[in-house]
């Protein structure tokens, strides 16, 4: 048989018994509805998914909108992850080009003078070689599909990154926002202490002028003095908290929050768009950060493959084509065409088992890569339950409280109204104000904890993209 159909039918063997892994996507290892626990008021009919809710119609504050877009344009935990894509990018046009031959050109000349003794004719000849040319060197010929296998690993890494970076920038959303609504919620708490110590003040002011009348005990003034001085440690408090909060919206930005962009007050939920967690778990699957396991996983996947193919022989070709002349003004005269051409096949025989112990490490990163992948769904699994969980909880908790802060005001006008007649004593008032004032900071609480909960909701379901 002729050398090159032996050729031809060896390499058709060995690709026939070259198996590329194929990929498989693990069962998700989560139930495919939601837990008993999480059920609870649904959104409004037709409320859209997450992954399908931009940021900018999930946020309907125009100022928190502004802040957000300094912060995807500054972050510079964002700008390295739009980084590393380019990274891996660059990497996977590296392992790309690999696909092909590289061609170059190049020229040489070389010359040398032999001394008559070493010459036939006994004279002194100069020799020289010139040489004009381009060609392909070890180009390997990818027959068992190694280099296909590497470049899909690599493209796997480059679609992992660019879902690592849509993540990011969830979570860059998610994380302004909660500040944005963290720097409101103590600036309410900041204008209830102001307002709290302009109240007892006045008390206080008013019970002192009594007591120098003659008409209230010791007691009762130092009762007054000491809301006053708590409403002042309060003040004291937010005012450092606020300045914290501002620090940590300025630092997620990247860049300095103009003044007219910090939020005035907490607002409600209707600064936020209805979202709907959808009817079952598979939902996850669209996560960015799941993605990016599934991408990783793949790329696994492939470098099996690659790892394989280092079993069979790697053929390479080497050819060039040129001019050559002994002398260099006949360099480009007809008949100084040279060419070469070296094909090599190369297969170790013995490597102490490095090719099997390779195989194995790849099997062992995608087992790796699978216990990844599952772990992510699991996660975001806990998170939407925790979430959906809290949505309903946290609603009932702060309607109870409106009530009990309305309850408690009443009872304070009352309480105020009776002193004030001589019925009662300094001590119902002042149990009554104290109750109001945690009562109206729990409420502040509940309804930042309401709003955060809705937003870690949309980021944990994948909006923010």
């Amino acid at each position: 048989m002729p050398r090159k159909p032996l050729l031809l039918s060896l390499a058709v063997i060995l690709t026939g018994c070259m198996r590329p892994g194929a990929y498989q996507r693990p069962e998700p290892p989560v139930p495919s509805a939601w837990p008993a626990s999480a059920a609870g008021p649904a959104a409004s009919p037709g409320a859209p998914e997450a992954a399908g809710v931009k940021w900018q119609e999930f946020f309907t504050d125009e100022r928190l909108q502004s802040v957000i877009e300094l912060a995807l344009g500054n972050n510079r935990d964002l700008r390295a992850a739009a980084l590393n894509i380019e990274r891996v990018q660059a990497l996977y046009r590296i392992q790309r080009a690999e696909q092909f031959p590289t061609v170059s050109a190049s020229a040489s000349g070389d010359a040398y003078r032999m001394p008559a003794a070493m010459t036939s004719g006994g004279e002194a000849e100069t020799i020289g070689k010139y040489l004009v040319g381009g060609g392909v060197a070890s180009w390997e010929l990818d027959l068992f599909g190694r280099i296909r296998s590497l470049k899909s690993a690599v493209l796997e890494q480059y679609l992992a990154s660019e879902q690592a970076r849509s993540a990011a920038q969830i979570g860059l959303v998610a994380a302004v926002a909660n500040s944005y609504l963290a720097l409101a919620a103590d600036r309410d708490n900041l204008r209830l202490a102001e307002e709290t110590l302009e109240t007892q003040q006045a008390t206080y002011e008013l019970i002192l002028k009594t007591r120098e009348a003659g008409i209230v005990s010791d007691l009762e003034v130092r009762q007054a003095q000491s809301q006053v001085e708590a409403a002042r440690v309060d003040i004291a408090r937010y005012t450092g908290r606020v300045a914290l909060d501002e620090n940590t919206l300025t630092l997620l930005a990247g860049t300095t929050v103009p003044a007219n962009l910090l939020p005035a007050e907490l607002g409600t939920d209707r600064q936020l768009k209805e979202i709907s967690a959808g009817v079952t778990s598979e939902v996850l699957l669209r996560r960015p950060d799941i993605l990016a396991a599934e991408h990783r996983l793949r790329s696994a996947y492939a470098n099996i493959d690659a790892a394989r193919a280092l079993f069979f022989p790697r053929i390479s070709l080497t050819a060039g084509l040129g001019l050559m002349s002994g002398d260099l003004t006949e360099l480009f005269k007809a008949g100084s065409r040279t060419w070469n051409f070296a094909p090599q096949a190369g297969l170790p025989i013995f490597d102490a088992g490095a090719r099997r112990a390779n195989l194995k490490l790849t099997q062992v990163e995608r087992d790796m890569a699978v216990a990844e992948y599952e772990k992510a769904i699991q996660t975001a699994f806990q998170e939407v339950s925790d979430s959906l969980s809290l949505r309903t909880r946290l609603l009932e908790q702060q309607e109870a409280q409106q009530a009990l802060v309305k309850t408690l005001d009443d009872t304070y006008r009352l309480a105020d109204a009776r002193y004030k007649a001589g019925v009662d004593s300094y001590l119902s008032v002042l149990v009554a104000q104290r109750s109001l004032y945690g009562a109206q900071q729990v409420l502040i609480n509940l309804r930042l904890a309401r709003l955060a909960n809705l937003v870690t909701l949309y980021k944990v379901l994948g909006g923010g993209v």
